[in-house]
């Protein structure tokens, strides 16, 4: 049976020139790096050029302001509690803002300071996906702590104006600290946190090709803020821990080969989404594009299936050896419908319905071909068993 791996956004392959990068520090250069002998300098030399490759990639002059951390969870973490944790003060410093699409990582810890009586603004999206950006701004005030956007959508992929962002607000309170959650974006658009005005910006590795456990936590220069992890003196204090040296250098690794892969994603990745998207969408009259932001990254796609329930869509999919999904790999064990659709107010009768296929740069020209046959089929086959018969035959299913 053909595998067709469309669920890129949850998780990527290693790519094997990742792999290679890092066998050796599992195999011959195992020396714990804060060590003072010959081998040790050896591994912790390897891991500054591993964070020099993530400046690289992440567009900033110093390399010291990278820390690693073990994934994308931890970076909005380290940032939103260590911001939060400093400046914050119930009486005069109790205001954070985010939006209602972000993921779960970074909801989660708003709606825990929430709860601590912090007063918490969430931002909406329009019908297409994009952010009122107008609101955001509006909401900011001289008790702002902090501002998290997400760079890029996991769920639909639309892309978030957070350059402009972070830039309109220090204009308007220059002490509010804004962190983006960059794990979607690293990769797939450029990224240029030099001269901008982001003060945290994290990303994970596992969504670019390297494994899964490391990520890396971007901090501008003289930012302050309180260390999540304490222990040793590792990444100046800042990140306590031993270092994970094979998983450092496969992510710098895997920062490179994307970065050099840029031009690709946002051409050869993009014609193969847009051709599945539209494949799709040309067959089926009961299938609706949710992924409609004026940008977005190359891809992503989000098609709503009308009366239709997505759990069985991706379980007869399943069968047929193509992989998707219904939404954030975080929140796939609840039955609820997407907060991100929810939000951008997709209608009911495909919200249940709704499948995200994610494509990465190994994915073949073949493996669309296929899914553009079969996906329809699919669909037309849950048309003939659904209790919605009437609203599918009016839709031609």
């Amino acid at each position: 049976m053909k595998k067709v791996y469309l669920d890129n956004n949850a998780t990527t392959c290693v790519d094997e020139k990742v792999l290679e990068a890092m066998l050796p520090y599992l195999k011959e250069n195992y020396a714990n790096p804060s060590s003072m002998y010959e081998p040790a300098r050896y591994s912790a030399k390897a891991i500054e050029n591993s964070r020099s490759q993530i400046a690289d990639f992440l567009g900033v002059d110093n390399p010291n302001t990278i820390i690693f951390t073990s994934c994308g969870t931890e970076g909005a973490n380290t940032a939103i509690k260590g911001v939060v944790s400093k400046f914050g003060n119930l009486e005069n410093k109790n205001h954070i803002i985010t939006t209602r699409v972000e993921h779960p990582c970074v909801l989660s810890v708003y709606e825990n300071y929430e709860k601590k009586g912090y007063k918490v603004s969430y931002i909406g999206v329009d019908e297409n996906g994009d952010l009122d950006v107008e609101a955001l701004l509006n909401k900011v005030d001289d008790k702002t702590i902090l501002v998290s956007v997400m760079h890029a959508n996991n769920e639909t992929g639309a892309i978030y104006p957070v350059y402009d962002i972070a830039r309109e607000v220090k204009k308007i309170n220059k002490d509010t600290k804004v962190f983006v959650d960059g794990v979607q974006a690293a990769g797939k658009i450029p990224i240029e946190l030099r001269n901008s005005d982001i003060d945290f910006y994290s990303i994970s590795g596992h969504k670019f090709h390297a494994p899964k456990g490391i990520g890396a936590l971007y901090i501008k220069e003289g930012t302050l803020f309180e260390p999540f992890m304490l222990g040793g003196h590792q990444e100046n204090s800042l990140r306590a821990g031993t270092y994970n040296t094979p998983y450092i250098v496969a992510l710098g690794e895997a920062a490179k080969l994307a970065k050099d892969s840029l031009d690709f994603e946002l051409s050869e990745v993009k014609r193969l989404r847009d051709k599945l998207e539209n494949g799709i969408l040309s067959q089926l009259k009961n299938a609706k594009l949710n992924s409609k932001a004026k940008k977005r990254v190359p891809n992503t796609t989000n098609i709503g299936f009308e009366y239709i329930e997505g759990e069985l869509i991706l379980l007869y999919l399943n069968e047929l050896g193509i992989y998707a999904s219904s939404g954030s790999a975080c929140t796939s064990g609840s039955l609820d419908p997407s907060h991100v659709l929810r939000a951008q107010k997709v209608p009911f009768t495909s919200l249940h319905g709704s499948i995200r296929f994610s494509l990465s740069r190994f994915t073949t020209e073949d493996e669309i071909d296929y899914a553009i046959e079969k996906v329809p089929e699919v669909i037309k086959k849950l048309a003939k068993i659904s209790p919605f018969q009437k609203e599918l035959n009016e839709l031609g299913l």
